[in-house]
């Protein structure tokens, strides 16, 4: 649980604890491609630890409503994460994100156009840009998913990404004059985007969703990586290939995105049975008055 508590919270006085602050780190966990259950356990640990504190120094520590409120647990955290954007929302998300700050811009750009998560994309090196006029891709970390002994070996290991002509544009010229091994999305102090990249972008992110009149408390930058799997089965590409190219688990799509699977399949089937139209007969030939 330590390493996903950020400084402002770990240097932090209990006492001075409000609970906004902590429902906004519970919140955050989702950007960090966290499942409900493990972040309702890091939640349910962390108020074990602060009820401690507080019986420690009860006539110091009066703010129990701050974590039984902050950190309640989050039932509809998946229905949250599922969150899936058309197209055309995603260009309007994609060009405030350049509005707001270019580097966010090219970052978001890159996680619409690939569905990375976060943290792969904010590892990718200028070497992991594959340019070519007009088949470009990138190379793209994996994620350290599956814990165990290979995780960091797992990190290491990368998978080909095909990326459009426009985006890889934009990434060679934004790695110009960048060594082979610089990280290839930068933010504005020249820093990669962190391990923990979300506690860099958040309340941009928020900011951006909340201008386009969407529920920002519900949106995390995952509705990229969610949007482009969808897209995917909705076009009926091979799952095996969806999952490949997500860096996921075929299981994993099936589970996750049932209900387009099954509404796209049921689509198809259902329209191949479909009565044909008759043909129509010709019309009939009317002789001119005399």
């Amino acid at each position: 649980m330590l390493k996903h508590l950020p400084d402002a919270l770990l240097n932090k006085q209990v006492a001075l604890l409000e609970s906004s602050e902590l429902t906004d780190w519970r919140n955050g966990l989702l950007d960090d491609d966290l499942k409900a259950s493990s972040i309702n356990r890091y939640s349910k640990s962390l108020c074990a630890a602060l009820e401690l504190a507080r019986g420690n120094d009860p006539a110091r520590i009066r703010n129990r409503d701050a974590w039984e409120t902050g950190l309640a647990r989050l039932p509809n955290a998946q229905k949250a994460r599922n969150v899936v954007l058309p197209d055309h929302r995603i260009h309007v998300f994609v060009a405030a994100a350049y509005a707001k700050n270019p580097r966010l811009g090219l970052y978001v750009d890159t996680l619409a156009g690939t569905g990375a998560r976060p943290s792969q994309a904010s590892r990718l090196r200028v070497e992991d840009l594959h340019y070519h006029p007009t088949k470009p891709k990138l190379m793209m970390p994996k994620a350290g998913k599956g814990g165990g002994r290979t995780r960091a070996e797992r990190k290491h290991e990368h998978f080909s990404v095909p990326i459009s002509v426009a985006l890889a544009k934009r990434l060679k010229a934004a790695a110009a004059g960048r060594d082979d091994d610089a990280p290839l999305l930068l933010r504005t102090d020249d820093q990669d985007w962190g391990d923990r990249p979300s506690q860099n972008y958040r309340d941009d992110v928020r900011e951006i969703f909340t201008a386009m009149g969407e529920d920002a408390s519900k949106m995390t930058l995952y509705c990229l990586r969610h949007s482009s799997i969808t897209r995917m089965i909705l076009k009926r590409l091979p799952l095996k290939l969806i999952a490949g190219l997500h860096n996921t688990s075929i299981s994993e799509v099936e589970r996750t995105y049932a209900k387009f699977i099954t509404e796209t399949e049921i689509d198809a089937m259902t329209r191949a049975g479909l009565l044909d139209e008759p043909e129509p007969e010709p019309m009939p030939v009317l002789e001119a008055a005399e």
